[in-house]
């Protein structure tokens, strides 16, 4: 039914929905980044537009396109508090291209909607150069081409299938040479560079913590970042630490990450042991300066057009913000020590505790220290005794421990004794410094999960983790994780707290109970290679291409040789696609025209769509006998063209044409 009144609407009509359709292609994959009200305003413009279109009523006067522009440019600075950047620029061109759909009258207009649809829809890779993302552009890409094409055909009422035939032809013939380009055009990496307005992160890391912010982050299962080991045997998974924000600022609820400059510039004074973990990492964007690393690496990655230096707390910092998928390498030693052997001013932060702040902590480490069995032992001793009363303590590991208060290590020591990584790990912090023990949290992740498919380990959202680092006489910084004594399979086989699942993954898992897992790790692959090969398809990687095909040091200018020879070539192809393409059109009618062409020459005009018969008559009566051998091969021509075999005899009649007396 729906067919049918669809394929009765005027060709204006059908046009008309064909595009809002391709638009709100464009559109979707933004709704989730886009103000909730642009999401609303657009959808309503568009389907006002196909009520008008499907009802042939008029389209709506200026003052209500105007009154609708003033509330979007209101709304877009409510939103932002400006008009420029980024994102207020992406939700103006969105509300923009739908009100243009209100003045859709002539094909001019289609034609500015067209190539604001292109913008727009480039638009779309600046929040995400998923697969998916690219399928859906793709799709919307041969959408616009076919509406295109179709407002060049103004006679009739063409099927649109006619017409994305047409489209898909054209995007056939450009593929190689966009892929030249992709390939070849010297690019400065990272391949995405677009700037960000603001560090509205999707890491789920911060230089801050709040208690709750990663147990929060524990439901949330996309991608941080995918680590590919050197080798067969990568590391056991309890070593698996990849490190974040290293916070020891204390207010007595939430850590926060001193800036570089505010420990002063001493040196992390890293010591290894053992032998090296070489990996590749391929960290997703996250609007943060930080790159992930194993713990410890000596060596900063190198990653092209960005600058990364380490902090004295072993942090890899860059120098902007991660905005773009990006792939380094590195080289970690699991077995180390940082930071002074002895005790210096430099370590007096790490044990400072906001005054009058979680007195019932306070009491706990002082009787600790009264404690005749730990007095003179030293640090090792009571953090073995912090962790035995973790273990021992009826503490549970939840991914709902509730609202703490303002003390918030009373209430896990005393109260709740229940919470995630980051409330054990801060009220572990909490009782060290409580001890006069520098102590500080580190956040990152810490596990992961092997993707059978492709043999990369994937670390997740859900894998953000807090634990603590306390220092030591003789040793310096080490890694203590509370958690596990409360939890150890949260470290050692790393069962990870996850919410119920939905209805569709339940009714998956019960069918069978790894579909879901295979199916996911296949998926998960397949992102993985368009992200290794196509979002990061950088500038070194171009210069290895130029290597596989015998350059012994490529460079830049190599590049745009390449490219400029493959750009001749292809033109030197389509030239001999356009002579061979006019070699195909009708032989007849070319030969016809020469001949009406030399009679111009002569003095005779001959209409356009005259025959060969007419023609034959209208040179006899201007040149009288001496038209004679001109007539008869004309007449033997429009003989030719309804000849049981019209193309034989051609070759003849070409050869004669030659050779015709033509009369002056």
């Amino acid at each position: 039914m729906l067919t049918t009144r669809l394929a009765a609407l005027p060709r204006e009509a059908r046009d008309t929905l064909f595009l809002l359709g391709v638009i709100a292609l464009i559109v979707l994959p933004q709704v989730g980044t886009l103000p909730w009200w642009c999401t609303a305003l657009a959808v309503g413009v568009l389907l006002w537009r196909g009520t008008l279109a499907v009802q042939a009523r008029p389209l709506p006067n200026r003052w209500w396109r105007a009154a609708l522009l003033a509330v979007t440019l209101v709304a877009t600075f409510a939103t932002y508090r400006t008009l420029l950047g980024r994102d207020a620029g992406v939700t103006l061109v969105i509300i923009l291209l739908a009100l243009k759909t209100l003045e859709l009258r002539a094909r001019r207009d289609a034609f500015v909607i067209f190539f604001l649809g292109f913008f727009a829809m480039l638009t779309n890779f600046f929040s995400s150069q998923s697969l998916l993302t690219a399928v859906a552009m793709l799709l919307a890409l041969m959408g616009l081409l076919t509406a295109l094409v179709n407002a060049h055909m103004p006679v009739g009422r063409p099927p649109l299938m006619q017409a994305a035939r047409t489209a898909g032809w054209m995007a056939l013939l450009g593929a190689p040479i966009m892929l030249a380009l992709f390939m070849l055009f010297p690019r400065m990496a990272p391949l995405w560079g677009t700037p960000n307005d603001e560090m509205t992160g999707r890491s789920g890391l911060s230089n801050t913590m709040r208690v709750g912010n990663i147990a929060r982050l524990a439901l949330d299962d996309g991608i941080a970042a995918r680590i590919r080991f050197d080798g067969d045997r990568p590391p056991p998974q309890r070593e698996l630490y990849f490190r974040g924000p290293v916070l020891s600022d204390f207010d007595g609820r939430e850590w926060t990450a001193p800036q570089p400059w505010e420990r002063g510039f001493f040196s992390a004074n890293l010591r290894v042991q053992g032998e090296p973990v070489r990996y590749e990492v391929t960290l997703e964007p996250s609007n943060r300066p930080w790159l992930l690393a194993m713990d410890a690496p000596q060596k900063a990655p190198e990653i092209p057009g960005l600058r990364v230096m380490s902090t004295p707390d072993l942090q890899w910092v860059a120098n902007r913000a991660i905005g773009d998928l990006v792939r380094y390498r590195a080289e970690s030693y699991p077995q180390f020590q940082s930071g002074p052997t002895t005790r210096t001013a430099a370590l007096q932060p790490y044990v400072a505790l906001p005054a009058g702040s979680n007195p019932r902590t306070v009491a706990l480490a002082a009787q600790m220290k009264a404690d005749p069995t730990l007095a003179g032992a030293g640090t090792p001793a009571y953090v073995n005794a912090a962790l035995e009363r973790l273990r021992t303590g009826g503490f549970t590991y939840t991914l709902e421990p509730g609202v703490y208060g303002d003390e918030t290590a009373d209430e896990f020591w005393f109260d709740r004794k229940t919470g995630f990584c980051e409330h054990i790990a801060s009220a572990f912090v909490v009782l060290m410094r409580a001890l006069d023990i520098p102590a500080r949290i580190v956040t990152g992740y810490q596990g992961g999960e092997l993707n059978g498919v492709d043999g990369y380990w994937v670390l997740r959202q859900a894998d953000a983790h807090a634990w603590a680092e306390v220092w030591q006489a003789g040793t310096g910084w080490t890694r203590v994780d509370p958690t596990a004594s409360v939890s150890p399979g949260r470290v050692g086989a790393f069962q990870r707290l996850a919410p119920q699942p939905g209805f569709f993954a339940n009714a998956i898992g019960t069918m069978s109970p790894t579909l879901s897992q295979n199916l996911r790790a296949a998926w998960e692959a397949v992102n993985n290679r368009w992200n290794q090969w196509v979002l990061n398809y950088t500038q070194s990687r171009q210069l290895d291409l130029l290597k596989s095909l015998g350059f012994d040091a490529p460079s830049l200018q190599d590049l745009a040789t390449v490219l400029l020879w493959i750009l001749v070539l292809a033109s030197l192809g389509g030239a001999g696609w356009t002579l061979w393409e006019r070699s195909q059109h009708d032989p007849w009618l070319r030969l016809l025209n020469r001949a009406r062409t030399r009679l111009h020459k002569a003095g005779l005009a001959v209409p356009d769509a005259a025959p060969p018969r007419q023609m034959a008559a209208l040179a006899t009566m201007r040149f009288g006998a001496s038209a004679r051998p001109l007539h008869d091969w004309l007449l033997a021509l429009e003989a030719q063209r309804y000849a049981r075999t019209p193309g034989a005899g051609l070759r003849a009649l070409r050869a004669e044409f030659r050779s015709l007396p033509w009369p002056r």
